[in-house]
C-alpha cells in the first residue's frame, strides 16, 4: 500500500528524557521540554530514540513516554517513535505494532537492532520485508541508531524500501556528504525523507536535497537548527546558512561532551527546570568541561543576537 503523506521539513529533535529525582521520568519536566521543542521551530519530534535513553527504559516507560508526547503535541507537529524492541523479529512486529497504536505518524526501524553484526544485507533485507508483510500499512522510518552497534543501510537497500511507499523518515548518521548524496539519488520522488544527524554535514544534505535534520546539539540550541533550515532553504540567503553552519560545526565538538548530560544542563541554563540526572552513568563535568560549556552558552547568545533569533 502506497503512503502518499510525506513529513514535514525542517528540524526533528532526538528528544531527550527528564527524570525526577526518584530516577522516574519526570513529565511534568518533559511537557516543558516538548513545549521548547515546539516554540523553537521543531517540525516534528522523534520519540524515543538513543537520546531518550531508550535502552535504559523498561517496555512499560517507553509507552507512557511516547503517548505521553503523542498527546501533549496534539496534532500540532507529527511525532515517530523507535518500535522494535524485542529478542526476535516477532516480538518485535508486536512492539510495533503496539507503538503505532499511540498515534504515532511512523514506527522506526532500529536497523542494528534487527540484524547482528555478521549478519549481511540479505538478511537485513528480508527481516525489513518481513516487518513490511505483517504490519500492513503501518508507516514506517529507519534509525542508523550507533548502539547496540552502528549498522548503516546501503543506497540500494534504501532506494528498495523508499519505492514501496511505507517509509517516511530516515536518521541518517553516516556524516558523509557523498554517502548522504548518493542516498538521496535512491530515494528521489518517494515518501522517504532523508533527516540527517550529524551537525557538520547539515548544510550539505539540506542543499543535496535532505528533508531535514535530527542532530543532539538540537538539544542544546534547537533554535539555530531551525534557522539554519530556513536560510538554507532561501537562495537569497545561503551565505548567511553556510556562516551559521561554520559556527554549528565548531561548537558540535562541545556539545558531545558527556551527553546528555551536558545537553540538560544547557537547558537549566536556559531556564527549563528539570533535574540533570539519567540512567545512563555519566560522571560530573570536571571545572574545564564547565567552563567550555559555559562558553558553549557565550557563544550560543552572541549567535543569536547575530541572526537575530
Amino acid at each position: 500500500m502506497m503512503v502518499n503523506q510525506m513529513l514535514p521539513d525542517g528540524l526533528w529533535p532526538v528528544m531527550l528524557t527528564p527524570y525526577k529525582s526518584n530516577g522516574s521520568i519526570d513529565f511534568s519536566a518533559l511537557a516543558q521540554l516538548i513545549e521548547f521543542y515546539l516554540q523553537n521551530g521543531a517540525s516534528g519530534l522523534f520519540a524515543n530514540c538513543l537520546s531518550s535513553e531508550m535502552y535504559h527504559l523498561n517496555q512499560n516507560e517507553r509507552v507512557k513516554l511516547i503517548q505521553f508526547v503523542v498527546n501533549q503535541v496534539n496534532g500540532h507537529v507529527p511525532v515517530v517513535a523507535s518500535g522494535t524492541f524485542g529478542k526476535n523479529t516477532e516480538a518485535q512486529i508486536e512492539n510495533m505494532k503496539l507503538i503505532e497504536n499511540l498515534g504515532v505518524e511512523a514506527v522506526v526501524v532500529i536497523i542494528s537492532q534487527i540484524v547482528l553484526p555478521t549478519e549481511n544485507d540479505e538478511i537485513l533485507k528480508n527481516r525489513l520485508d518481513r516487518i513490511m508483510d505483517e504490519t500492513q500499512s503501518m508507516r514506517l522510518g529507519l534509525y542508523e541508531c550507533p548502539k547496540p552497534y552502528k549498522r548503516l543501510i546501503s543506497p540500494d537497500l534504501l532506494g528498495y524500501l523508499a519505492v514501496s511507499g511505507r517509509f517516511l523518515y530516515h536518521k541518517d548518521t553516516s556524516c558523509d556528504t557523498e554517502e548522504i548524496r548518493i542516498k538521496l539519488k535512491h530515494i528521489k520522488n518517494t515518501p522517504l525523507g532523508l533527516f540527517n544527524a550529524n551537525t557538520p554535514t547539515a548544510l550539505d544534505s539540506l542543499v543535496e536535497g535532505g528533508k531535514g535534520i535530527s542532530p543532539i546539539s538540537a538539544n542544546f540550541y534547537p533554535e539555530l537548527f531551525s534557522l539554519l533550515c530556513r536560510l538554507t532553504a532561501s537562495t537569497k540567503k545561503y551565505q548567511e546558512a553556510v556562516q551559521l553552519q561554520n559556527n554549528l560545526s565548531v561548537m558540535d565538538a562541545v556539545t558531545r561532551i558527556k551527553y546528555p548530560l551536558s545537553a540538560k544542563m544547557f537547558l537549566n541554563r536556559r531556564g527549563l527546570k528539570m533535574n540533570i540526572n539519567n540512567r545512563i552513568y555519566i560522571p560530573p563535568l570536571s571545572f574545564e568541561e564547565k567552563k567550555i560549556l559555559d562558553a558553549l552558552y557565550e557563544q550560543y547568545k552572541s549567535l543569536v543576537i547575530k541572526f537575530n533569533q
